[in-house]
């Protein structure tokens, strides 16, 4: 791979492991992230290279807020708002957050409550799935949850030691893929790597961050993944 970005998956505050990763690839212009960056404390990291990214569930909404409006900015650090998209040299990127809840996704996005202990602006709503599906193609989808389908072995509630297989991809997220027709689609939530190519679209799940990272050729889109630690 020639000319390079890279692709982050869950963070949930390890910025040691961030940092890690920067310092490995000094090359790099920019990263791309999943979502679930700040740490429990509700912290955000001071990344040395420019890192643009998409919120998760696990996230302090209100520093997001500060984010979107400007307020204490963080140098490296850019969110990119649901239904929006930025452009990075000849990268488009397209950002679709949070998660699905079917109770509030008719909800207007800046009508989601806040509440400390049960935060609904954690959700994607439908008018944020609209507005994505307008931005013409992109050469790079970010969501946080994943397309339908994304099988996944989860233990049974009743036996834990027995495994059973669910989808839980997210038909609204499909949607966006399908109107965009992203070269790379990659979303996080699972802590895992996996990758299928969907409707023609190669599509990764990205892994925690303290696990492995993406390098994305910028030509082609073309990715391997990384493992976090030394190689």
């Amino acid at each position: 791979m020639a000319s390079l970005f890279g692709v982050l998956g869950d963070i949930h505050g390890n910025f040691r492991a961030v940092d890690r990763i920067l310092e490995r690839h000094h090359d790099i212009p920019f990263w791309l992230c999943v979502g679930d960056v700040a740490s429990d404390a509700g912290l955000y990291p001071r990344p040395s290279a420019p890192i643009y990214w998409i919120k998760g569930n696990n996230e302090s909404f209100d520093r997001i807020e500060q984010f979107r409006r400007g307020i204490d900015p963080i140098p490296n650090l850019h969110f990119i708002p649901n239904g929006t998209f930025v452009t990075l040299g000849e990268i488009k990127v397209v950002g679709l957050g949070g998660t699905f809840a079917p109770t509030w996704y008719e909800t207007a996005a800046a009508a989601l409550p806040a509440n400390p202990k049960d935060d609904k602006r954690r959700h994607f709503v439908r008018e944020e799935v609209n507005a994505c599906k307008l931005l013409g193609h992109a050469s790079v989808l970010l969501t946080h949850e994943a397309p339908k389908p994304f099988w996944v072995d989860l233990p049974s509630s009743r036996t834990p030691s027995k495994r059973w297989r669910r989808d839980v991809g997210k038909d609204a997220i499909t949607e966006v893929a399908d109107a965009i027709r992203p070269l790379l689609h990659c979303f996080g939530h699972h802590h895992r790597h996996a990758s299928l190519t969907r409707n023609g679209v190669p599509t990764v799940c990205v892994d925690r961050v303290n696990r492995s990272y993406l390098l994305v050729d910028a030509r082609t889109c073309e990715w391997e993944a990384r493992p976090t630690e030394d190689e």
